[in-house]
């Protein structure tokens, strides 16, 4: 604004806008439509898979050490990955397993992830 006669400010070079209503909230939120499927998250699995390298005995103590299994439940996973071709051998969040198998591959095994069916 600069001074006009008798000093009253003026308005040159100030554009006048309208002014800008606040969008307003809905009074009533519709109810989910029957049959509707909410998305959840599904867990993620491990799976580790057999190879030619490691030691029966060596993947027992892994499973044993990682997961804290006991013996026989790690004894169990392995000879599933041996027979088998391979095994879910932990799951839950895609964080904790991204984080297990690359503690598995930090130990020498072939492992990876999928989303649960």
């Amino acid at each position: 604004m600069t001074g006009g006669p008798g000093g009253r400010p003026t308005t040159a070079g100030v554009v006048a806008t309208a002014p800008v209503e606040a969008p307003v909230a809905p009074d009533r939120v519709e109810d989910p439509v029957a049959g509707e499927e909410v998305g959840t998250d599904r867990p993620w699995v491990v799976v580790v898979w057999n190879d030619p390298v490691n030691l029966m005995s060596y993947v027992v103590f892994v499973f044993q050490k990682l997961f804290g299994y006991s013996r026989e439940k790690a004894t169990r996973l392995m000879l599933q990955v041996h027979r088998e071709g391979r095994a879910a051998v932990s799951h839950g969040p895609r964080e904790k397993a991204e984080a297990d198998v690359a503690r598995l591959h930090a130990h020498g095994l072939w492992a990876t992830m999928q989303r649960d069916s």
